[in-house]
């Protein structure tokens, strides 16, 4: 059998395709990454990837074919690192803003300023407003609470939204 006409899929030619070509990818990521433990496990995947598609690899391109998955395994990993760095740095100037003392003092501020404008909300739209956004009741539900209609409900709940935005939009 000419080695050209080997299948992948055959136990020990796999085992040659491995023997003699992962050293080489692993010692290719390695240089790539600075991590041997990363190249070894991209190094395996790509082997493994070899192994789930070996009837549709050809054995001459059986290394090309390990080559190119490890290193796109490599790159894909580099671009998640970059997506988490990112995001990371983001989540960071977010947390630290959110522990600023200006911060926490204008949110303060600001739930006081909430509160004493849902307690001048009229009584029928602030029954509404407290049942829907601190009981989370259904507009259903309220309804048949208060003994009215879903419509009225909603008719209610949305002044006590326009008032709020109003008073609250105007004093910031």
């Amino acid at each position: 059998m000419a080695l050209e006409n080997k299948s992948v899929c055959n136990e020990n030619t796999f085992k040659m395709i491995f023997d003699q070509h992962s050293e080489t990818i692993r010692n290719f990521l390695y240089y790539k990454c600075r991590d041997l433990q990363q190249a070894e496990d991209l190094t395996q995947d790509a082997f493994i990837k070899l192994w789930k598609n070996c009837e549709k690899v050809l054995f001459e391109k059986a290394k090309s074919f390990v080559m190119k998955v490890a290193q796109n395994a490599f790159y894909n990993e580099v671009e998640h690192k970059k997506v988490i760095l990112k995001y990371n740095q983001g989540a960071g100037s977010i947390k630290s803003f959110a522990n600023s003392p200006e911060f926490i003092m204008e949110e303060k501020e600001f739930m006081v300023k909430l509160q004493r404008c849902i307690s001048d909300l009229p009584d029928r739209e602030r029954e509404v407003f407290l049942l829907s956004r601190k009981d989370k009741k259904t507009y259903r539900e309220i309804a048949e609470i208060i003994g009215i209609t879903q419509k009225a409900v909603e008719r209610r709940m949305s002044l006590a939204l326009r008032e709020l935005r109003d008073k609250i939009g105007m004093s910031i």
